[in-house]
């Protein structure tokens, strides 16, 4: 076999980008669409031109002619149809963050072992070429050992209303830088405490201020505001620093990579990620699926996207909400 076919569970905003970037690379075939809302289905059909379309995704699960499933499904219903899947011998990828519990988390891992299937988890930060380059940089020993580590990972309010009656800042989008530093120091969180300000009173908070205190000794600090003013004019204010006995690493993957003045104001749209190209999505997530079919073509489990680094982010960042909650330092395992 050549060519994955993949279907697509779960069609909101972040679906259907799934869609579009799987539209693009040659040894995957969007085959299958799945969705609870019949109107969304139909429109989402005509776009991609998938005749094969499911209300319930068991249905999808049972043909033999779907090779592999996309779950872009909210957070807390990640994980029956992940283990369905697996337990179908599908190939699965798995959007961030994994699970909304860890003992779901671990019935996803024990499924996947059970698998003839893979099972990747979409941590897209680790294909951007910026930290992939710095992991490269910290691996060679160019900066020493890792002692101290700040992200900044900020976004415009009008993105985010509708999110945050679903999931907040902290497990969120800190869980991107999470899962970085995790990666950057090969260690594990041992405490968080973390304090959220709620700015516009939705079901979660705006912002996020999260600190780790690692294992091996590093300490971090997490930034992350969900209300930048409308008028921001990027898509995204992403920074880290990585500080190490030897030297430091400064990663800026935000405005003005790119500016573009019209009538209206200065945009700098994300380059990065999933920029549009063409009618199809490039970027991060592009190399993401890439990695993901090369993976379950060949039969071997990722190396990156590995359940049990997302399972480690998802326990260091529930952890910072429950400090947050408390006020009190969250000691892990």
């Amino acid at each position: 076999m050549d060519r994955l076919r993949i279907g697509v569970i779960g069609l909101g905003w972040f679906g259907e980008i799934h869609c579009e970037a799987i539209a693009g690379i040659p040894n995957l075939e969007l085959a299958a669409l799945c969705t609870r809302r019949p109107e969304r289905l139909a429109e989402m059909a005509a776009k991609f031109g998938v005749s094969k379309t499911f209300i319930d995704y068991r249905q999808m699960l049972a043909d033999k002619d779907i090779d592999a499933v996309s779950i872009v499904t909210m957070w807390d219903q990640h994980t029956e149809p992940a283990v369905d899947a697996l337990k179908a011998g599908k190939h699965v990828f798995l959007e961030k963050p994994m699970a909304s519990t860890i003992a779901d988390c671990k019935l996803i891992m024990a499924a996947a072992r059970a698998s003839s299937g893979i099972l990747q988890i979409g941590h897209i930060c680790r294909f951007n070429p910026r930290y992939r380059m710095a992991k490269q940089a910290i691996d060679e020993g160019r900066i020493g050992k890792i002692v101290a580590l700040q992200s900044r990972r900020n976004i415009p309010a009008a993105w985010t209303p509708a999110i945050l009656e679903k999931i907040g800042p902290i497990v969120g989008d800190a869980i991107h830088d999470t899962d970085l530093m995790l990666w950057f120091t090969g260690d594990r969180v041992a405490s968080a405490y973390a304090q959220t300000v709620s700015v516009r009173n939705l079901k979660y908070p705006d912002i996020g201020q999260t600190m780790y205190r690692f294992k091996g000794g590093a300490t971090a600090t997490l930034e992350t505001v969900w209300c930048m003013p409308e008028k921001t004019p990027f898509d995204i204010d992403e920074r880290m620093s990585i500080i190490g006995t030897e030297g430091i690493i400064h990663i800026q993957d935000t405005f003005p990579n790119l500016g573009i003045v019209d009538g209206s104001r200065l945009h700098s749209p994300d380059t990065t990620y999933w920029p549009m190209f063409e009618g199809v999505r490039g970027g991060a997530l592009r190399a993401e699926f890439e990695y993901f079919a090369a993976c379950a073509l060949k039969g071997v489990a990722p190396a990156i996207g590995r359940p049990e680094d997302a399972a480690a982010a998802l326990e260091a960042t529930l952890a910072a909400e429950q400090s947050a909650r408390t006020g009190n330092v969250v000691k892990i395992g």
